[in-house]
């Protein structure tokens, strides 16, 4: 039972949402998973989804309350479809999680990353110049390493300073390509050479900004070259990833002061609350802000902040 409900609400899911064939699959693992411990889920009682807490009690928290949202999202769509006339996921367990925070790079640290990338790219050694580009978008546009390796090469702008993206669910956005970066990708371009065996021209690697032999370099190597970078440039490789630049770019433009919304458009975030997870700011930043920003602070009525 339940089987054609659950092909229907991935396909929705497709449809509506755009979600994309990594969620759809982690969907349907935890609606199975749900189907094991309770096979009727269409019919299901709230007592047999309070039965859940239980039979799933050797999960983590962040796996269970992965299940439970699964599960929310399965009875929403029910009820709007019309094919059952109450929701019973309020009987649901509900699990404390706590998201931890990405790790995050001083600004000496990254100032030491690029300087030994500017200072490797002045051989101008291909691989050196592209490490260089890299590094720019990650930290400079705050890309994904899957947007980052898979850049097609039509994406690289020409005139208008900005870089269209494909992100998750295959949602399209814009952001900004500074002129630093803009000059490390026309360095790269100048270097750029097809691997051989990578498919005829015109398909494979020639379509991607950065190629390999198989179409583009993976996220695996992306994570190999910077943590090779990291130890080149003195920092500890395990404190640098992908993400961790993706991190420090948002935080550090919290910092300066951009607005957290415009870090959820540059970051292409669907939720906000998923931008305030990456963009945390120590204490002391928020101390200040209000002291700079607050009304009172500017002295209001004369008798300024008390």
């Amino acid at each position: 039972m339940s089987r054609a409900e659950i092909r229907e609400f991935l396909a929705h899911l497709a449809a509506e949402r755009g979600a994309a064939t990594n969620t759809l699959a982690a969907y349907a693992r935890d609606l199975d998973a749900a189907r094991e411990a309770v096979p009727d889920l269409v019919h299901a009682s709230g007592a047999a989804l309070a039965g859940l807490g239980g039979e799933w009690a050797h999960l983590a928290p962040s796996s269970l309350a992965r299940r439970c949202s699964a599960l929310r999202q399965f009875y929403g769509f029910l009820v709007d479809e019309g094919l059952r006339e109450d929701d019973p996921s309020d009987a649901l367990p509900r699990p404390q999680t706590r998201r931890p925070l990405p790790r995050l790079l001083t600004h000496d640290q990254i100032a030491a990353l690029f300087a030994a990338a500017e200072e490797e790219a002045r051989t101008e050694r291909p691989e050196a110049v592209r490490m260089l580009a890299l590094l720019e978008l990650l930290y400079g546009s705050g890309l994904r390493a899957t947007e980052l390796v898979s850049l097609p090469l039509s994406s690289v702008p020409r005139d208008a300073p900005l870089l269209t993206l494909t992100g998750k669910g295959g949602k399209q956005r814009m952001v900004p390509v500074s002129t630093r970066a803009k000059q490390a990708l026309s360095a790269w371009l100048a270097k750029r050479v097809v691997p051989a065996h990578s498919g005829a021209v015109g398909s494979g690697g020639a379509r991607y900004l950065f190629p390999s032999r198989t179409g583009h370099i993976s996220r695996v190597r992306l994570f190999q070259l910077l943590r090779e970078l990291a130890g080149r440039a003195g920092i500890d490789p395990q404190a640098i990833s992908p993400h961790v630049l993706r991190h420090a770019f948002a935080t550090h433009l919290l910092e300066g002061g951009a607005d957290l919304r415009v870090l959820q458009t540059l970051l292409g975030h669907a939720d906000i609350s998923t931008t305030q997870i990456y963009t945390h700011v120590d204490s002391a930043r928020l101390v200040e802000l209000v002291n700079q920003r607050h009304p009172l602070a500017r002295g209001m009525g004369g008798g300024g902040a008390r």
